[in-house]
């Protein structure tokens, strides 16, 4: 699984699967499996905000410090995702 970064956000690791790169850029975060499976996923806008499509195990208060996170730093986390994936952000 690719991570976007080698460290835990909020006790979280934020990761992509090589299965969901067919979409359009999102977040995985998970504290233990990387996998799709239990975790939560956040589609990621042009502008950084986010749309959260499962929220998995975490609490409202985790979401708001990822989606924080995730806005503060989704343009280098972009170059991550784009080296596997030709799909862009969230248009929806």
């Amino acid at each position: 699984m690719p991570k976007y970064y080698p460290y835990k956000i909020c006790g979280y690791y934020l990761y992509y699967t090589e299965h969901c790169i067919i979409e359009a850029m999102h977040v995985h975060a998970s504290d233990t499996k990387l996998s799709e499976r239990g975790s939560a996923k956040f589609f990621v806008k042009s502008d950084g905000s986010t749309v959260i499509k499962a929220e998995g195990n975490l609490k409202g208060h985790e979401i708001t410090k990822i989606q924080k996170f995730i806005k503060e730093h989704y343009l280098d986390m972009y170059k991550t995702w784009s080296e596997d994936s030709s799909n862009g952000f969230y248009q929806n």
